[in-house]
């Protein structure tokens, strides 16, 4: 691995120093610019932790949050970035969990646990010294999951696994992002698919990134079209609101790729967007752990609605059964190879049933903090315990979490088909399905769902529209809520639904 691999904001400064990093409503900076005060903030850092200590940043998407990350790294300190919108209660479990030695704020607020600075105060401690020298293979940070199977845990990502993402990318023809691209990052910088997919292509390819700290469908419109947006690294909330402002066609004219990741974009949404802009979206999948995208429509069909693509190139892929068979592979095969050539158990032209995601390449993570447990096994295959199945013509289709399935008389019910069915009715906004205990049939679902017009429809209207679309033992109970509670992409949480 290269230097600029390593640190890539040195190489995108050595590079194209004058060309414009990053624009924020009051402020641009030069690659030249942003090079120096990583410089600075590099030494801040190194003045109060010792080498390899955590440091947790708690900022939102802004130009002190990318100083301080890239400060961090060039530092040789492990950069822990989390959500500003955490609770005393989640914020102090990670700051444990992680041991950090240093949390960084954008205030001066004092807060309980390790010592805490203001970003600003980072790089007015002059610039003396040596910083250590930074291997590929070290620890670059530390990024917690959502915690959907419990408290959130600290994923090991090393310099090495966060340049492999931007490789294999790269290797995608067209490209999805290149050094004249002016690039929305309004995905927070604290998730694997902001931070990696957003930030770190900017720097990657020393494009320009326009931030957005908070996402208002309006203004972001507006700022796009000022900036002349070229790329949008999305979620597919933004997708979904841009879609319903009337003015979105002539916000988006600039932008020639759309991409959409960290939760499914439904087909309705994608059908909307495409039909209210002219423009079609590359969906993405991928997962913290894998730093993070590992599939995606821009490999694939860019236009198939549900898909989310192949494995990217140099990434390999396997649907595994619960019982250990390999229902079906790719990463030796090129994309555009027929499904026949290839040495599977199920009958190839109709697709394949659904299996756990096995996957395998140099982005994939070194386990979860402090002990490396659970991470890849000793061929290098890790499984993301999420279920999918390939169609005849070898796109994946995500079906759901393998810890969300709830087990009816032994049969398995996916929460997303009933979420599907739901969501295809007028009345209904959104949806969310978890397993319930039920003394006849071991488990039944339980729909929560948020109306969407009023009156709302009734739980037994819901349940009669269910019934002529799934099978008597898929049919949930349904409850009406107000809101479902969403993580900051928009990822509904289900632990935090109670029956």
């Amino acid at each position: 691995m290269d230097e600029a691999a390593r640190d890539p904001v040195a190489g995108a400064a050595a590079r194209r120093p004058q060309s414009l990093a990053l624009i924020t409503t009051d402020a641009a900076l030069t690659w030249a610019d942003v090079d120096r005060r990583v410089t600075a903030a590099a030494h801040g850092v190194a003045t109060r932790v010792p080498p390899g200590e955590r440091v947790a940043i708690v900022l939102g998407n802004s130009i002190e949050f990318v100083v301080t990350f890239f400060g961090v790294l060039r530092a040789g300190r492990v950069a822990v970035p989390l959500n500003p919108g955490y609770t005393a209660d989640e914020l102090g479990h990670v700051l444990a969990d992680s041991g950090a030695a240093l949390v960084v704020t954008g205030a001066a607020a004092p807060m309980d646990g390790p010592p805490h600075v203001r970003a600003s105060d980072l790089e007015e401690g002059g610039t003396s010294g040596d910083l250590p020298h930074v291997a590929e293979g070290d620890l670059a940070v530390l990024l917690y999951t959502s915690g959907t199977s419990g408290r959130p845990k600290g994923a090991m990502l090393t310099h090495a696994a966060l340049a492999a993402n931007h490789d294999q990318l790269d290797a995608i023809d067209p490209p999805v992002v290149g050094p004249d691209d002016v690039v929305l990052l309004a995905v927070p910088m604290f998730h694997a698919y902001g931070l990696n997919t957003g930030l770190g292509s900017v720097a990657h390819h020393a494009a320009t990134g326009v931030l957005i700290d908070r996402f208002d469908a309006a203004a972001s419109l507006s700022v796009i079209a000022e900036r002349g947006v070229t790329v949008v690294v999305g979620v597919p909330g933004m997708y979904s609101a841009w879609s319903r402002q009337p003015s979105v066609k002539i916000g988006l004219r600039s932008v020639r790729t759309a991409v959409c990741g960290a939760a499914p974009l439904g087909p309705d949404e994608m059908a909307r967007f495409g039909a209210a802009t002219g423009k079609s979206v590359l969906v993405g999948y991928g997962l913290t752990e894998t730093a993070p995208v590992l599939t995606t429509t821009a490999v694939s069909d860019r236009g198939k609605p549900g898909s989310i693509g192949r494995p990217l190139p140099g990434i390999a892929l396997r649907l595994r059964s619960a019982a250990g068979q390999v229902l079906w592979e790719d990463g030796t095969a090129s994309p555009d190879e027929d499904l026949s050539e290839l040495d599977l158990s199920v009958e190839d032209v109709a697709g394949t049933d659904p299996g756990e995601i096995v996957v395998r390449g140099a982005n994939l993570f070194s386990g979860y903090w402090p002990d490396g447990r659970d991470g890849p096994d000793a061929e290098g295959w890790w499984a993301t315990g999420d279920v999918a199945y390939a169609d005849g013509d070898g796109d994946l289709h995500l079906v759901d979490r393998i810890d969300e399935l709830i087990l009816v008389h032994g049969f398995n019910v996916y929460p997303a088909e009933i979420e599907r069915v739901l969501g295809s009715h007028p009345g209904v906004a959104e949806s969310a399905v978890v397993g319930v205990p039920d003394h006849d049939a071991g488990q039944r679902p339980h729909a929560f769902v948020v109306a969407a017009i009023d009156p709302p429809p009734t739980p037994a209207e819901l349940q009669v529209f269910c019934a002529a679309q799934l099978a008597r033992f898929k049919l949930p109970t349904v409850e009406l809520v107000r809101e479902l509670p969403h993580s900051a992409t928009g990822k509904v949480r289900k632990r935090e639904l109670n029956t």
